[in-house]
């Protein structure tokens, strides 16, 4: 795959609304891979991507080979996301209104290795610093290394992150319900806090 054929765009306001069902779409696709396992519906989608529309600070990151969109980042600002990841903040000293939420981040998997990943963060993060934030965060979900879905050589993206300058947030784990591949209903997640000054 030639890095010269993807665009990378960022995308606010009225195209991020058109782009959201082919997210939701790439998010069902992409996160029912390991480590997620994530059964989703389109449904389910459409309800939880309603907090990009609805914020006005909020961005999505577009990957496109031509028209295709083969890659999306999500963020943010904190006060703006689930209560539930915010609470991992509560009694830290920080400031809600200084931390940005970069969410997820999917791509098709004949498309890593390319550098998007990076792209992803670099235009998150320089949106974050014109709000004026001066943390970024996200969260990644917590699997036991026994896991029974777990791949042959699955990839640990914490280097990747580290090289970014994120670090766990000691303590900080949040939860976060959704039905895995096989089961008939959610279940709650660890996911833990990784941040970085910006």
């Amino acid at each position: 795959m030639s890095r010269a054929a993807i665009r990378v765009d960022v995308l606010t306001g009225a195209a991020l609304e058109a782009a959201l069902d082919d997210v939701a779409r790439l998010r069902i696709e992409v996160f029912r891979d390991w480590p997620y396992l994530y059964d989703g519906s389109l449904e389910y989608e459409r309800s939880y991507l309603q907090s990009y529309r609805d914020s006005a600070d909020a961005i999505l990151v577009g990957a496109f080979d031509g028209d295709r969109l083969i890659g999306a980042a999500t963020g943010t600002p904190m006060e703006d996301h689930a209560d539930d990841f915010a609470a991992a903040f509560t009694g830290d000293g920080a400031d809600l209104a200084d931390i940005f939420y970069c969410a997820e981040s999917v791509l098709l998997p004949d498309y890593r290795g390319l550098g998007i990943g990076h792209q992803f963060f670099d235009l998150r993060e320089a949106h974050a610093r014109r709000l004026g934030r001066r943390i970024s965060s996200f969260c990644a979900v917590i699997r036991p290394d026994d896991h029974p879905m777990r791949p042959e050589g699955a990839r640990d993206l914490a280097p990747f992150w580290r090289r970014r300058g994120y670090a766990p947030m000691p303590g900080a784990v949040v939860h976060f319900d959704w039905t895995d591949l096989g089961e008939s209903r959610q279940t709650r997640k660890p996911l833990q806090v990784w941040v970085k000054s910006l």
